[in-house]
């Protein structure tokens, strides 16, 4: 019974208390991108669900094989399999999705969720947790496209799915599907999910500190007492500096 309840915790914590747009803040990239319809979001959800869920099996399925110290490596070389996979068959199933999404569905092989999820779980887990959370956090990813997605959509080109909703006379705003309107829709269904996780008894989200981060219970850093504190940028930028100057001369 309580390996149940753990699958069921790890299915559900992806949707809400730690949804890997709206709380980790991981995939930034294709969700401002792909947002701008609900047709282009929910293939990118898909296909980034398959491809979370599949390298998250095989990953979990050779952790014990992988090397250590070539592990990242690995994992790529898994998720551009599964990469490369998907993208044949949209090309060859739904070339008007592949046209739609271009460059950002052969990008999920970088795509931070996926790779995170493939460090932080499916590298120190069974093959089924993996799955489970492959599953859960596939399912928040693409929930929170498509709650994106059908805000740009109706207030920027008045319609959904293509179907127009708004009369002639009530002209779109079209700044919802540009760049401004996507980090302001981003933003406020951002705060929306924090809201709600904390009243499902979720961490606050705050700046600053590696404790206010959703997966803080499952970080190993935090675990072995490690420091976690991020450096300030003034000190960040100098190091940058000096390692340069040190490298010319």
């Amino acid at each position: 019974m309580a390996e149940k309840k753990t699958l069921r915790q790890e299915f559900t914590k992806g949707i809400i208390k730690e949804n890997p747009v709206l709380r980790l803040v991981l995939g930034t990239c294709p969700t401002l991108a792909t947002t701008t319809s609900m047709e282009s979001a929910i293939g990118m959800g898909i296909s980034a669900a398959i491809v979370l869920i599949c390298s998250n099996i095989v990953i979990s399925a050779l952790r014990k094989v992988i090397p250590q110290k070539v592990r990242i490596p690995c994992y790529i070389v898994v998720i551009a399999a599964f990469v490369t996979i998907v993208q044949m068959l949209v090309k060859a199933f739904v070339p008007t999705l592949d046209e739609q999404l271009g460059v950002y569905l052969p990008l999920i092989v970088v795509n931070c969720i996926i790779l995170g999820r493939a460090e932080a779980f499916a590298g120190k887990n069974s093959i089924i947790a993996s799955a489970v959370d492959g599953v859960g956090m596939g399912i928040g990813f693409t929930v929170a496209l498509i709650v994106m997605s059908a805000i740009r959509e109706f207030f920027g080109a008045g319609s959904l799915l293509g179907h127009s909703l708004l009369p002639e006379s009530i002209p779109p705003m079209t700044i919802f599907i540009l760049a401004p309107g996507g980090f302001f829709v981003f933003g406020l269904v951002m705060a929306c999910a924090n809201k709600l996780a904390e009243m499902g008894g979720g961490k606050k989200a705050k700046l600053g500190g590696c404790e206010a981060c959703p997966m803080a219970d499952s970080c190993t850093r935090l675990q072995n007492g490690e420091a976690c504190e991020t450096p300030a940028v003034e000190e960040t930028a100098t190091d940058v500096v000096n390692e340069v100057k040190e490298a010319a001369e």
